[in-house]
């Protein structure tokens, strides 16, 4: 006997929870949450209820919703995700407030380590008149993220390579990056949703986690305009070390910057 709208969910709550439930419903049936909760009797096809039973199944082994179904919401927009890119994240939203705080017109703003390209996107849409750069070493992020930009129609230049390489000789006036902070030995990278993300976009290995935001902060003097912002997002416990990383590269007018659970997350400073 085929279930039920109701009947499925129920039983998909058990394994994964009733928010996750309802949104791989939603993603099964390809309707909103509205249709499914008006329709709580509608009896699912044989593919639909297959598809929704093969979706809990690998979410409660802990592979991430948002691969599962292709998106993430960010900003009030919808990315596309995937096992190439770093789920974007609430936390993530902070670095771009900061950034969009410090963006007018023509303003010249890169981004470094652009995964799925949410913060470049998100910067170009929210103001038209900058000139934004996304730079990434993954040519898979790239791709992703160039479809974020066509959906969005977010003119970015993309620029494929490690970090400061591929805009040698260029300037900005203000760099962003949420780049990899995670502790090589910290236990979070082998518990939940990290466990599939992508290694190299959560840890560089290095066992502060820093040595990436050392190469950020090392290099983005000679790449910012007189007066122009580096702003970096960090781990929960990383704001000291990195405003010492900035006070030792001799930026002015320090900023530590808490996200919406206040704990500080973003760090930044101007170069003289």
């Amino acid at each position: 006997m085929r279930r039920t709208i109701s009947a499925a969910i129920d039983e998909s709550i058990a394994a994964i929870g009733r928010l996750d439930a309802r949104v791989l419903a939603c993603h099964a049936l390809g309707v909103g949450r509205a249709w499914l909760a008006a329709n709580p009797a509608h009896v699912l096809t044989e593919a639909q209820d297959a598809q929704l039973e093969s979706l809990v199944a690998r979410r409660a082994m802990g592979y991430p919703v948002a691969y599962l179904i292709g998106k993430r919401e960010f900003y009030g927009r919808d990315f596309e995700v995937g096992p190439a890119v770093l789920i974007p994240r609430p936390e993530t939203e902070t670095l771009v407030e900061a950034a969009l705080g410090r963006v007018s017109a023509g303003t010249a703003v890169l981004d470094l380590g652009a995964g799925s390209g949410a913060i470049a996107v998100t910067i170009a849409c929210e103001r038209h008149d900058a000139v934004v750069v996304a730079v990434d070493s993954s040519e898979e992020s790239l791709a992703v993220a160039r479809v974020n930009a066509a959906r969005h129609g977010a003119k970015i230049e993309f620029a494929p390579g490690n970090w400061y390489e591929p805009v040698a000789g260029r300037r900005f006036g203000l760099i962003v990056a949420n780049p990899p902070y995670v502790a090589a030995g910290d236990h979070h990278l082998l518990e939940g949703d990290l466990r599939y993300e992508p290694r190299d976009a959560l840890t560089d290995g290095s066992a502060d986690g820093l040595d990436s935001i050392r190469a950020i902060v090392a290099g983005a003097p000679a790449h910012l305009e007189a007066g122009g912002w580096l702003l970096t997002e960090h781990g929960y416990d990383q704001a000291a070390a990195c405003r010492a990383l900035l006070e030792s590269a001799e930026f002015t007018g320090l900023v530590s910057i808490p996200d919406i659970a206040g704990i500080p997350r973003v760090a930044g400073g101007r170069r003289k």
